[in-house]
């Protein structure tokens, strides 16, 4: 295979290496927008600006020929043109799953001390299988994320839609909770980069600006990453109802005496699980973040994406 490529090619073949591993074939401003550094680690504070017009650009052009192909707009690795129906299919069932999870979600802004619900993984993606749950990342007030964790955990089991056991399909997966005080997220790789530059928020939008501007390190990963100026359609408006409702239960239920005893009770249970002490797990309670994790995906698709990197022979 020829080898001297220049810098934007190889980013441009680790992009599209990197989203075989989601089956996610890629169209010319998508390997832009979600362009992926090789080098990120070699020279992490090196911001590199990169434009729509430099991509389309070569990706016309036949240096590409011997690791890419092309059909009806989409470009993934040879031989992988069955990406194509995987991501058309995967579509059509992650728009099905956000509308019925908005339905959900809707009654989360009148939770107290929640500030922000955004949607994560393979359904932020709108890359979700018919049998996938729905993975949420919340975000509540400083000072009360044992309170508001379980807050949510309740409703959530009230209306039959948490995630447990062998319950999974279309449920809530409550694995990843952030307080105002703390946006910026702990895990700062390749996935995490991917994980939360399509994170959608659905209610809190001011929150989710903040939380935007915390992790702008995704940047140095994702050259071309940039906040959000144009408000999202699918944000709920946090209302004057929703705000009373949430300001009622947060004057009963924001005594520290609470917050201290759940903290107490949920830690015990979370340590006493057998999936927290697991090779691999990254779980982390603290005031700042709860975060549940047993079997992370991260170390996975990174596997895969070196094993493609290596075989293309583009190693930074």
């Amino acid at each position: 295979m020829e080898r001297n490529l220049t810098k934007l090619q190889k980013y441009i073949l680790a992009t599209v290496a990197y989203y075989d591993g989601f089956f996610y074939p890629l169209t010319a401003f998508e390997v832009w927008k979600y362009l992926t550094r090789t080098d990120y680690s070699a020279s992490p504070d090196k911001l590199v600006i990169i434009k729509l017009s430099d991509i389309i650009k070569q990706l016309q052009g036949d240096v590409f020929s011997k690791y890419l192909e092309s059909s009806k707009g989409f470009y993934f690795l040879k031989g992988r043109s069955e990406l194509i129906d995987t991501r058309i299919k995967n579509q059509k069932i992650s728009a099905n799953k956000l509308k019925r999870l908005i339905r959900v979600v809707y009654w989360f802004k009148y939770v107290p001390f929640v500030r922000m619900i955004g949607v994560t993984g393979g359904l932020a993606m709108k890359n979700a299988h018919q049998k996938s749950d729905w993975d949420l990342l919340i975000v509540t007030a400083a000072g009360h994320v044992w309170t508001g964790r379980t807050l949510v955990t309740i409703l959530t089991q009230l209306i039959g839609k948490r995630r447990y056991g062998k319950k999974i399909i279309n449920r809530v997966c409550l694995n990843y909770f952030l307080t105002e005080a703390s946006l910026e997220v702990m895990t700062k790789d390749l996935f995490s980069a991917n994980e939360y530059m399509f994170l959608i928020p659905l209610f809190g939008e001011e929150v989710y600006r903040r939380f935007q501007i915390k992790n702008q390190w995704i940047r140095k990963m994702k050259p071309t990453y940039d906040l959000q100026e144009i408000p999202q359609m699918d944000v709920m408006a946090d209302d004057l109802f929703s705000r009373n409702i949430r300001a009622v239960g947060e004057f009963l239920l924001g005594s520290a005496w609470l917050e201290r005893c759940l903290r107490k009770v949920e830690k015990k249970r979370i340590f006493e699980n057998p999936k927290t002490h697991q090779e691999g797990s990254l779980v982390y309670a603290e005031d700042d973040a709860l975060v549940f994790l047993p079997v992370p995906h991260g170390p996975v698709i990174f596997e895969k994406f070196k094993e493609r990197i290596e075989q293309l022979g583009i190693n930074s």
